[in-house]
């Protein structure tokens, strides 16, 4: 598991936990959209559904990214 802290939306400063493949593939991401890791984070928490953290909004973001690539 590796926690991430990050400044978010207004420099507001919070952490979350991810396994390693998520964290990963988290950075290839912002690596591919060539943002950074802490933009990408506050986008997906701008957009998460208030029901789930951040962290499980992450994966779902993460998870919704890789069926788009597979076009499944």
């Amino acid at each position: 598991m590796k926690k991430i802290s990050v400044l978010i939306a207004n420099r507001h400063a919070t952490s979350v936990s991810l396994e390693e493949d998520f964290y990963d593939i988290l950075l290839h991401i912002a690596k591919k959209r060539k943002t950074a890791v802490s933009t990408l984070i506050t986008k997906i928490d701008e957009n998460r559904d208030t029901s789930c953290n951040l962290s499980s909004a992450i994966r779902i973001y993460i998870l919704k990214y890789l069926l788009e690539q597979k076009e499944i």
